[in-house]
């Protein structure tokens, strides 16, 4: 399950940010390019538009976390996303929706997948989740929850490997995001973390499998809409 970041993610901090009138300082010291080039979109006018109970995956519930628990964002345009990151969130659905959406948990992911295959966004895509407890991490990836405990294999069930094959599918077409261990991995294999999800028994082998059929039949529907069955 996602952690408080260890960054700071939620605030700039010491720094003080003037959009407008041509100054950005931190302290007495100027603002990093870079860091300043990744903020134009918050100029009047400039981010892009979002529509409430939006989501980005077809047929995902949306259910808002707290804005305490992810940064607003323009991704990709600030930051390029090219990591899927999948995890395990230690107890049930709801209870993971409910921690997202209380501002003192400090994390949240993009995504939750239960075990009968629902899906819920809590962050758009848009947007930096505080899922990874790696600043460089969250604002790279897309985050996605699944349902069970580490230590249950039964917990992973067909339903859900499916329906998250589907989802990470449509994230790494979105993105270009290549479908391998190097780019869709686990929360323990993000530095710095102390996460063991998705744990041993998660078949990865099986998952992206999946994946790779998914984005397949996704690529194809976006090349020709009118084969799909919902275009007719």
């Amino acid at each position: 399950m996602g952690d408080a970041r260890s960054d700071t993610d939620r605030r700039i901090g010491r720094r003080t940010l003037l959009v407008g009138g041509g100054a950005a300082a931190v302290g007495s010291a100027v603002l990093a390019r870079a860091e300043l080039a990744r903020l134009w979109w918050r100029l009047p006018g400039v981010e892009k538009p979002r529509t409430a109970g939006a989501v980005d995956f077809p047929g995902a519930r949306w259910v808002s976390a707290s804005p305490a628990n992810f940064r607003r964002a323009d991704r990709p345009d600030d930051y390029a996303v090219d990591r899927v990151v999948v995890h395990v969130t230690q107890g049930s659905r709801g209870g993971a929706v409910k921690a997202f959406r209380d501002p003192g948990h400090g994390a949240a992911a993009h995504y939750v997948v239960g075990q009968d295959g629902g899906v819920t966004q809590m962050v758009r895509e848009l947007d930096v989740a505080f899922h990874a407890g790696n600043r460089g991490y969250n604002e790279r990836s897309v985050g996605i929850e699944h349902e069970g405990f580490v230590d249950r294999p039964q917990d992973f069930t067909d339903a859900m490997y499916a329906a998250s094959a589907r989802l990470a599918a449509v994230v790494c077409l979105r993105y270009g995001i290549p479908v391998d261990r190097e780019h869709v991995v686990g929360h323990v294999e993000v530095p710095g973390t102390d996460h063991t999800d998705p744990g041993p028994h998660w078949d990865w082998e099986r998952y992206l499998g999946l994946v790779r059929r998914a984005r397949t039949v996704a690529e194809n529907k976006k090349k020709n809409p009118a084969a799909s069955p919902s275009a007719r």
